[in-house]
């Protein structure tokens, strides 16, 4: 019995189409990391942690000025939130913007917060 040439380059491609399929497998993440700050809880979690300080504050807040407050305040897990920066603040007041269409800006939100 002799096998051609195009059965055996056949054979082979097929051993290295399922190398490869479970080489991608094993290296895909397929648990949720520790530091996951993309969830929605950990997104709960920051917003919640941001009207916390916007109710605290004076209300005339910049984005920047409430980037600092958020990664000084002592709730500020900065182990977990490590990617968060002022994008990420914009991204998160934009989506509360998106769910309270009554809030325009940080001191809507202040004052819808004290009322």
């Amino acid at each position: 019995m002799d096998i051609a040439l195009s059965t055996w380059m056949m054979i082979a491609f097929v051993l290295a189409l399922g190398l490869s399929a479970w080489k991608m497998y094993k290296f895909m993440p397929t648990k949720q990391l520790k530091d996951d700050d993309t969830t929605p809880q950990a997104q709960s979690e920051l917003m919640d942690l941001i009207l916390k300080i916007i109710k605290g504050s004076h209300g005339e807040l910049t984005e920047k000025e409430l980037h600092e407050m958020v990664t000084k305040h002592e709730e500020f897990d900065s182990e977990h939130f490590w990617r968060f920066n002022e994008n990420k603040l914009k991204q998160l007041l934009h989506i509360h913007y998106i769910k309270n269409p009554d809030t325009k800006c940080i001191k809507d939100i202040h004052t819808k917060l004290h009322s």
